[in-house]
């Protein structure tokens, strides 16, 4: 009777039914199947909803913050460029001044400025020594109403906006990290400004509409280990002696290929050994103040055979007015939309004093004009980049920019000593600060 039961059971009298019961299962099996397919693929499209709803608000977000933390931008923004870049008077030129609160491109903006030109300047305001110098000439360049821009060449959105703010018709090229010994230590922001920042710079000019003629500042350094004086834009610059300038060297082949493939007017200019008020703590005649007044001794370098060093000192407002003359006599870039339309001016010059002086001679000068005598470390000139000496051939600046320089390096310095002593707040008795 058992063994019935299970028989019917396992093997039922009707094989139809276990068929149709097996069927619906497989219904079943197949339906919960489709039903956990359809679930997942809507779970997975609620995935790639919630993700693509993340990655856009992050974006938004990312580009909210990039609007809210940026230096530049906004309709204020604009108006104080077009403000400062208004030209006050007839033909006067619209000029944008890289490195203006730099030493020279401090006192090129205010030459401008106070002939009526238009000038917007741009500046990173960097470390290299103390900001708050510069913060101080950006100051003094808003009293003139002059508006510098806090930002660095090397950033092509920034230069665009202030080319589609302002068409621009010349750019005063003055940044660059400056100082032949400091590129031992850091080689690389060297390459960052003066190369990379060249480039991006000439790129956005030949882009712009219309293309501004460039005015950029090469160096004295370029003549390198040049032995023939006075040095001459004819001579030989294939010997750099320092990183610094062979970097200025490049910026002369890289300003030549863009003047010959996208037409712009450019005109480089070679200073030598540039002092005087608001100038860079870096320089010798700066340091050499600082260090007399506060009683500590002076390193001063001698050439390896015994001679002295000698530099062609030239007074900040020679050379400013040599830059306003490469301004003023630069032609129009010939190229449009990257394109050139017919051989454009490439000019270099000498921006010297002509007479170079020794070291020995300016620490002398300078301890007159202090009335304090200066510790003296005479040492042999390290293997650092620095040369000998330097002296300008002017020849070719005097005769087609009519630059004439008049201050020697004892006025010079009086000059310089004056501002000195009064920006650091030192008293009229020299050696004590009020």
């Amino acid at each position: 009777m058992m063994m019935r039961v299970l028989e019917d059971e396992l093997f039922p009298s009707t094989p139809g039914k276990v068929k149709i019961e097996r069927t619906h299962a497989a219904n079943r099996q197949l339906h919960r199947c489709f039903a956990s397919t359809s679930t997942l693929f809507l779970w997975a499209l609620l995935l790639i909803a919630l993700t693509a709803s993340y990655l856009s608000f992050q974006s938004f977000v990312d580009t909210s913050s990039r609007y809210f933390t940026a230096s530049w931008g906004g309709l204020h923004w604009e108006r104080q460029i077009r403000s400062s870049a208004a030209v006050r008077r007839e033909d006067g030129i619209a000029v944008l001044v890289t490195g203006a609160a730099g030493f020279v491109g401090t006192h090129v903006s205010l030459a401008l400025r106070r002939r009526g030109d238009g000038v917007v300047g741009l500046d990173n305001f960097n470390a290299y020594y103390d900001p708050s110098l510069k913060k101080a000439r950006k100051a003094l360049l808003a009293s003139h109403g002059v508006f510098v821009v806090e930002g660095d060449v090397n950033d092509a959105r920034l230069l665009a906006k202030l080319f589609d703010t302002v068409p621009f018709t010349h750019v005063m090229h003055l940044a660059a990290q400056a100082g032949v010994r400091y590129a031992i230590e850091n080689p690389a922001s060297y390459v960052h400004s003066n190369v990379a920042g060249l480039v991006t710079l000439l790129e956005a000019c030949k882009s712009a509409d219309p293309q501004p003629s460039v005015v950029w500042a090469s160096s004295s350094s370029v003549y390198g280990l040049n032995d023939k004086v006075p040095f001459s834009e004819l001579d030989g610059t294939d010997r750099p002696a320092s990183l610094y300038a062979a970097t200025k060297k490049a910026g002369e082949e890289i300003t030549h290929c863009y003047n010959h493939i996208y037409g712009l007017s450019i005109t480089g200019l070679r200073f030598f050994t540039v002092y005087g008020p608001w100038g860079r703590p870096d320089m010798a005649y700066f340091s050499f103040t600082r260090n007399i007044l506060q009683g500590k001794p002076i390193t001063v370098f001698r050439g390896r055979d015994g001679t002295d060093l000698a530099r062609d000192f030239t007074y900040i407002d020679d050379v400013v007015k040599g830059c306003i003359a490469a301004l003023d006599t630069a032609e129009a870039s010939t190229g449009s939309g990257g394109r050139k339309r017919s051989p454009a001016q490439y000019r270099i010059y000498n921006l010297g004093n002509t007479s170079p002086v020794t070291v020995p001679a300016l620490v002398g000068i300078l301890e007159r004009h202090l009335k304090v005598k200066a510790k003296k470390n005479v040492v042999e000139m390290p293997g650092n980049g620095d040369v000998p000496f330097t002296h300008a051939n002017i020849s070719l600046a005097r005769a087609e920019l009519g630059y004439k320089p008049t201050t020697n390096l004892e006025t010079g310095l009086k000059k310089f000593v004056k501002w000195y002593l009064s920006y650091y707040g030192y008293s009229r008795r020299v050696g004590s600060k009020s």
